[in-house]
């Protein structure tokens, strides 16, 4: 029996872990952290579980994406999902003029939407969703299409910054703002972000999203449990210590509890930066080193988490964006006097959800610099001048709620917070980026890491490599596995399944 190694339990390990045990490999996974899952793991506070991100996810309705690569898993069946709203998937506030924009389901729902706001835009609107549609088309894996192209050919919107691909069929200044919402899924930039990335996560929420019951932790369990149903392991609290290469070829992998692993293959699904430090520097080439170090990560988020008086505030079956000013919405990524520039509020449904919420989370985009000072501190002892820092900052994003959603503070109960260092060191990502490295198209080889690396036996994936989320990092575990078992494989296998079905 093959057998792998993969250093980090987070989406891109376990995913990539469950479709290489589907196809008879031994797995084992190293986690640091106490449970498996990465971003799709908990924590519990004031007697209720809450998820570390928001996860309002897409391509998890039937016939999507992801949800054929979990048909193809056999977990399908047993994912525990709400749909958001079709007539409301998101609903986006401008605090500048105090407009909220509902968007509907699909590319009719699209249009219409903000069409009532832009009625001289339809025909552009049209043209604009047209346009991003096409762009995914040009990639296969979005759509799980086998593809002999090791070098693609792409057209020339295919790689344009997003915000220029917009605005070529956008007229209106402040409409290209508003179509540009999702940003923060991504670490959307101007004049940095290619054009591709924005269309691949706008069409995949144009088709309809979805919301994890009871925690995401469920799915992260459920993916655990196909590689330990086919022999394999996920050891916790076991993380990756040092990872022995020789003659570029990886010997062994030495945990943190002394434990040596050795594998056909070894796979990292951690931050490269995170994985330097556990190989010798004879390891990879300096040049490669050095490149990794000076790509610049996404920027990072701080978030507070709430917990509501019972029946107070009522649950919220969708997304809901705050923006401060149409032309901030491209630069969440940089340095601003005032904070936040906006966020994401949302209420995550429990079992039998009723007409109340019993809790709240709240993203902000915030950069690393804003909490470089407390850099070289550890949890929990980091200061009393930092602890009021995230006070500070908790009730700058609670005053905020309070504009679209009156007497909100009336009903919270209780309130947690999470800044960028509760993410670097939570997740092992530098500067505790929330979308892995920048993507540049000035600079595309850059910042799209092959899964492949100088040593012979040793692998790359999660969100560093290619497209960031809940969509990007299970597409990128394709390609990781397909590096093993050759190019198509997987692809040819979920399809047949799919059909099958």
């Amino acid at each position: 029996m093959k057998t792998t190694v993969i250093i980090g339990g987070g989406l891109g390990g376990l995913f990539a872990g469950a479709i290489l045990s589907r196809e008879g490999f031994k797995v084992t996974v190293l986690e640091k952290n106490d449970t498996a899952g990465g971003g799709l793991q908990n924590f519990r506070r004031f007697g209720m579980k809450f998820d570390t991100g928001m996860h309002v996810i897409g391509g998890m309705r039937p016939g999507g994406n992801i949800y054929r690569i979990c048909e193809y898993l056999g977990i399908a069946d047993k994912v525990q999902l709400r749909d958001v709203d079709d007539d409301c998937t998101d609903s986006l506030y401008f605090a500048e003029d105090q407009t909220t924009y509902h968007i509907k389901k699909g590319k009719e729902g699209f249009v219409s939407s903000l069409a009532e706001h832009f009625p001289e835009e339809r025909t552009n609107l049209e043209a604009y969703v047209d346009a991003v549609h096409r762009l995914t088309d040009e990639t296969d894996l979005f759509y799980l299409r086998p593809s002999n192209d090791v070098f693609p050919v792409h057209s020339e919107e295919f790689n344009l910054a997003a915000d220029a691909f917009i605005a070529k069929y956008i007229q209106n200044p402040k409409l290209r703002n508003v179509v540009a919402y999702m940003n923060p899924l991504y670490g959307g930039m101007a004049d940095a972000t290619p054009a591709y990335v924005h269309a691949i996560v706008s069409v995949l929420y144009m088709q309809g999203a979805s919301r994890f019951v009871g925690g995401s932790d469920r799915f992260a369990q459920l993916l655990v449990s196909v590689i330990e149903s086919a022999g394999g392991e996920v050891r916790c609290n076991e993380g990756a210590e040092w990872v022995e290469v020789n003659d570029r070829h990886v010997d062994y992998v030495r945990s943190t509890k002394g434990n040596e692993y050795r594998a056909d293959h070894y796979i990292s699904a951690i931050h490269p930066c995170t994985l330097f430090p556990l190989l010798s520097e004879k390891a990879f080439p300096k040049a490669y080193r050095t490149r990794l170090n000076d790509i610049p990560n996404a920027y990072s988020a701080f978030s507070v988490y709430v917990k509501f008086k019972p029946e107070t505030f009522p649950y919220i079956n969708h997304s809901e964006y705050y923006m401060t000013r149409y032309d901030k919405v491209w630069h969440f990524g940089e340095h601003h006097d005032t904070w936040p520039l906006g966020f994401l509020f949302m209420t995550p449904p429990e079992d039998n959800q009723g007409k109340y919420a019993d809790k709240a989370i709240i993203t902000a985009p915030m950069i690393f610099d804003e909490v470089e000072k407390w850099a070289q501190t550890t949890v929990g002892r980091r200061g009393k001048d930092y602890e009021l820092w995230k006070k500070e900052q908790a009730q700058k994003l609670l005053e905020r709620i309070e504009e679209i959603h009156p007497g909100f503070n009336a009903c919270v109960d209780k309130v947690n917070t999470a800044s960028p260092l509760t993410i670097r060191d939570y997740y092992g990502a530098k500067e505790g980026t929330m979308c892995g490295f920048t993507k540049d198209y000035k600079n595309t080889v850059l910042s799209q890491l092959p899964v492949v690396t100088k040593v012979d036996n040793l692998l790359l994936t999660g969100q560093y490599n290619n497209l960031p989320g809940f969509c990007g990092v299970p597409l990128t575990a394709i390609n990781t596995v397909e590096a093993i078992l050759g190019r198509n494989y997987v692809i040819g296998r979920l399809n047949s399944i799919h059909e099958q079905l």
